[in-house]
């Protein structure tokens, strides 16, 4: 040992001046003030394999290295009676332990650091995904970390006492896992790592309980925006980016800080308890950056966000005198309402008047007299209204200048029985073809405002998975569920979109990525919100994420929602350009259900339940139902053999019983949880009567509105490319989807179709709505391995438009 490596081993180089001989050549060594030490960090990892497969990984192969190695107890490969701590590479040489890393600003650590590796052997099961959308701390992989060796856990004490003692400029913030430098690669040391028992052995950093308890008391009210989270994080040494998006880089920086500071609660979620410690450990060990933070916080709390615009509680608000009055005397204080004969409310609120002439299609009505100030005064237009569109006049509102407001509710659904109307054809084909094996169906027809059709035919479940017959099939009623497809994309996620275009918060103009910031790369940047809707952005039809073998290849595996969301946004490639054509996609729909979930900060289902269908008083409309208290007999079998197509396929996790409550779709069941913008819906011929009608009525139902008519005219317009293609919705043009709506449709009907059996048909002009929910689907199949088919996909009833054409004929020939 020279003299000078003897100096450095024992750290007692000092400022004194020495002369030094090296070889022949001698130089003068004068210690400058202006220096630092070279190590900065202590990083700690697991070596996920035995001692002897470490030493051989560690010492003999190329590539890996690490400064220490902690052996454990009980390791078969371990051959001394007692653990020593051994030193593979010295601590001012560079071992080769961190990768490609960052912390506190400083990349590559290598240079910079000591690393430890410690004996640990978890065991992780995840599926192969790829590099642009991996997520180290994915949910959907299954790791199993067991506790650390005592005796091991007491050696690592000793060896990181003496290693901050020889290197003074590892601070606490500065003793971190492997998981912390590199969140999106490695998880290790894992959640078993006893951070704590370091702490407070003098080793690494820690919170104070009085301070989380402190931010807790905050954050539990108002939590910190995702951005401020990311600032924060950022700030004690994560590399992670302010998005204010929950993307895939958060949660993997989230779970890896859970890991080392809340290890009973690893979620990758920005909640408020993982706020509480982060800014905890910010006041503790960065003051400075945490006043900062709370500033933001607290402006946080008084930006004026744009609220979304307040629908209105009725059809038409008609405040008197208007407050903008024309020049031309006869088109002030008039306007129209649609209506139905023989119904229809008038909703007065007076606010200084004591009388007025209010006339309804012409007819002076009886109101009050004199009217009182401030009082709300409710009529029953029966009398006065007939179908379609109604008129409505003000004059002589005394005393001058006084004022008052009519409101018209939205006409609500009525359930009359059409006894004029005879759809004795419709029902002998249906039930003609029930007795010939077709299983069953349920058919709503609302006219005029009226559900004046609701017939249940055959049976919700009649075969058994073998595809014998039940002995006892359970019947079909009225009120039984469907698993209505891809109507899902209409009555869920179209729903939730043209409510969002009302109240001002989607603009389908824009760019994806304007609402979806990770949505970039390869051609993303340029698709807009309306390119998914018309099903012309340019992606493949279907990616069956559930099979290994899917078309793209095993690396778009995914049984798992999260990561297929993290596909969907960032891996799914393109196979046509933008607006080449019209390519009907069920990955645009899946995509568009996740841009509601991001700008209403639901899941999917939280949201139409909450927000479209419970204001509406629907119980029956779901996704899931099986999980929301509804049961198997309520609800309309699919498949007969699970997704096996009569067992033809097979993939992981394949269901083989008969599906009855769970979402046929497979995308839709294994890759999103059951909530999906392309599939996964339930609902009920009434229920979806309702909602037609609520579009019938221009976007209202009662004294709830949830879409304007601009919205809805929008949506359903004809696109100048293709007249069969509105935003989302199908449309039957003149006479180009025959095959759905009929020969006898209007231009302007549209609606949509579902894979399972289910059509549906919206005609203003005839202000029409047609519902055909069946279960064609529950019938065996035929064919070969290759080319097969449903038995209940040869029958009419199973095939739409003939049944559609039916009911359009009992009502247009009467």
């Amino acid at each position: 040992m020279t003299f000078v490596s003897w100096f450095k081993k024992l750290g007692l180089l000092t400022t004194a001046t020495l002369l030094v001989s090296c070889a022949s050549t001698p130089y003068e060594f004068t210690q400058s003030a202006n220096y630092s030490h070279r190590v900065k960090f202590l990083v700690m990892h697991y070596t996920a394999i035995d001692y002897e497969k470490s030493m051989r990984v560690l010492v003999e192969e190329g590539g890996l290295s690490a400064h220490y190695l902690l052996p454990e107890s009980n390791d078969a490969s371990y051959p001394e009676d007692e653990l020593k701590i051994i030193q593979l590479v010295d601590e001012h040489d560079r071992a080769w332990h961190a990768g490609r890393s960052f912390w506190q600003g400083r990349e590559d650590l290598n240079d910079q650091s000591i690393g430890i590796e410690i004996v640990n052997v978890p065991t992780c099961h995840y599926p192969e995904v790829p590099a642009d959308v991996h997520m180290e701390n994915d949910a959907s992989k299954l790791c199993i970390f067991p506790d650390y060796d005592a005796k091991q856990m007491e050696l690592l004490i000793e060896l990181s006492k003496g290693i901050l003692a020889r290197n003074p400029d590892i601070g606490p913030t500065q003793v971190v896992g492997h998981s912390d430098i590199a969140p999106s690669r490695k998880n290790d040391p894992g959640p078993r790592f006893p951070w704590y028992q370091l702490y407070k052995a003098g080793i690494g950093a820690w919170y104070e309980s009085e301070t989380v308890d402190k931010y807790w008391q905050q954050f539990s009210l108002v939590k910190p925006s995702i951005a401020l989270m990311q600032k924060a994080l950022r700030g004690y040494g994560y590399d992670v980016q302010a998005t204010n998006q929950l993307d895939p880089q958060t949660l993997d920086t989230l779970s890896a800080f859970q890991m080392h500071f809340l290890p009973w609660h690893v979620s990758g979620n920005a909640d408020a308890r993982s706020a509480s410690v982060l800014f905890a450990l910010m006041e503790k060990y960065f003051p400075k950056k945490l006043t900062k933070l709370m500033a933001q916080y607290e402006k946080e709390q008084t930006v004026d966000v744009a609220k979304p615009i307040i629908l209105s509680n009725a059809q038409v608000v008609a405040r008197i005198p208007d407050n903008n009055p024309s020049s031309r005397l006869l088109v002030n204080d008039r306007g129209t309402f649609k209506a139905y004969k023989g119904r229809g409310e008038l909703i007065i609120e007076n606010t200084n008047a004591t009388s007025a002439d209010i006339f309804i299609n012409g007819e002076k009505i009886n109101i009050a007299n004199p009217l009182t100030p401030q009082q709300h005064y409710k009529y029953s237009l029966s009398k006065r209204t007939h179908n379609g569109t109604n008129t409505f006049k003000v004059d002589n509102v005394m005393p001058e200048g006084a004022s008052l407001t009519l409101r018209f509710s939205y006409p609500t659904l009525a359930n009359k029985t059409a006894k004029k109307v005879s759809f004795k054809e419709v029902d002998t084909l249906i039930n003609e073809e029930v007795n010939q094996g077709f299983p069953g169906a349920v058919l709503a027809v609302v006219k005029d405002g009226q559900l004046i059709k609701l017939s249940h035919y055959g049976d919700a479940k009649k075969y058994s998975a073998d595809g014998s017959l039940l002995a006892h099939p359970q019947k079909m009623h009225a009120d039984t569920l469907f698993d209505i497809a891809s109507n899902t994309k209409m009555f869920a996620t179209n729903f939730a979109l043209m409510k969002l275009a009302s109240e001002g918060q989607l603009d389908v103009e824009k760019p994806l990525f304007y609402y979806l910031p990770e949505f970039r790369g390869a051609g993303r940047e340029q698709r807009l919100v309306k390119d998914l809707l018309t099903h012309s952005a340019g992606y493949p039809a279907v990616v069956d994420f559930h099979r290994k073998d899917n078309k793209f290849g095993e690396r778009f595996f995914s049984q798992n929602s999260l990561r297929t969301k993290n596909l969907l946004l960032t891996g799914i490639p393109f196979v046509a350009g933008r607006n080449v054509r019209h390519l009907y996609s069920d990955i645009d729909y899946m995509l568009l259900g996740v841009l509601v979930e991001r700008i209403t900060g639901q899941s999917l289902d939280s949201y139409v339940e909450g927000q479209i269908y419970q204001p509406l008083g629907l119980t029956q409309t779901v996704y899931n139902p099986l999980q929301k208290g509804f049961s198997k007999n309520k609800i309309a079998a699919t498949e007969l053999q699970g997704n096996t197509r009569g067992g033809r396929l097979e993939f992981e996790n394949v269901r083989t019983t008969v599906l009855q409550g769970q979402v046929h779709d497979e995308k839709a069941f294994y890759a999103l949880g059951g909530v999906a913008g392309h599939a996964g819906l339930f609902s009920t011929g009434h229920d979806l009567s309702i909602m037609m009608q609520l579009l019938l009525n221009g976007g209202g139902y009662g004294n709830k509105q949830l879409f304007t008519p601009q919205v809805i005219e929008q949506f359903t317009n004809a696109q100048a490319s293709n007249e069969t293609y509105g935003l989302g919705w199908r449309r039957a043009g003149h006479g180009a989807q025959k095959w759905h709506f009929g020969p006898y449709a209007s231009a302007q009907a549209y609606g949509h179709t579902g894979w399972t059996g289910t059509v549906t048909v919206i005609d203003p002009v005839y202000d029409l709505a047609i519902v055909l929910l069946t279960n064609a689907r529950h019938t065996p199949i035929e064919g070969s391995d290759t080319h097969y088919e449903f038995i209940g996909k040869k029958f009419e009833t199973g095939k739409y438009g003939s049944v559609i054409s039916l009911v359009y004929e009992a009502l247009l020939n009467h």
